[in-house]
């Protein structure tokens, strides 16, 4: 009897792993190979454009899924560049992100929603200038997993997404005399993301030095 009992019990955990989702690998950012970019409206005539040029975080995929991608990812709001140092200090200032007080914005992804045609939506939790709000991203990809030149796997998306700097209480503006405004409240995002993946066989990276 208690043979018996062992072996149905062995058989049901065996069916529970064999039916249990593989965990997901942990992929991370590749900073020199993404970007994150904006737009906005200029004068309510012209798309200005901007860059942070610093991101990094963590990406988890299974290689085949969708399903199994989860996105935690930061961007260092001190690195914005428009092309203009005197209007890249104005958005650094607390006018607009604040940067001494609000260094950072994040994203974390909290669930997927498919899609088709190599498409899905990835909804999650913007935080910015110290609020957050949920925002959703359309996705293109993720792309074939290659090998690059260590021996790592890669993947790639793009992404993009429109949000209400309002929303974010990044409220400055100046009103125009014909009754517009300098800066559009919309703000156009595009995501360019390349994730790898260290294989099993490279070697560790040294620690760092003690001084």
């Amino acid at each position: 009897m208690h043979r018996s009992v062992r072996f149905v019990s062995a058989l049901v955990f065996a069916a529970l792993v064999a039916v249990a989702p593989a965990a997901a690998d942990v992929w991370q950012i590749d900073g020199a190979h993404s970007s994150a970019q904006f737009s906005v409206t200029h004068l309510m005539i012209s798309t200005v454009r901007g860059e942070f040029g610093s991101m990094s975080g963590t990406v988890e995929f299974d290689g085949k899924s969708i399903a199994s991608i989860k996105v935690d990812a930061t961007i260092d709001a001190t690195s914005i560049g428009t092309r203009d140092e005197k209007r890249d200090g104005h958005l650094k200032s607390p006018e607009f992100f604040d940067v001494a007080k609000y260094p950072t914005l994040t994203f974390k992804s909290t669930k997927v929603v498919p899609g088709s045609g190599g498409a899905f939506k990835l909804v999650g939790d913007l935080t910015m200038h110290g609020v957050t709000k949920e925002v959703t991203l359309d996705v293109i990809g993720p792309s074939q997993v290659i090998k690059g030149m260590r021996g790592e796997s890669r993947v790639a998306a793009s992404a993009t997404a429109k949000i209400n700097r309002q929303d974010f209480g990044v409220k400055w503006n100046s009103n125009l005399d014909g009754g517009g405004v300098a800066v559009s409240d919309t703000v156009a995002i595009t995501l360019d993301i390349e994730a790898k993946l260290p294989s099993p066989s490279a070697p560790a990276a040294p620690a760092p030095a003690i001084k």
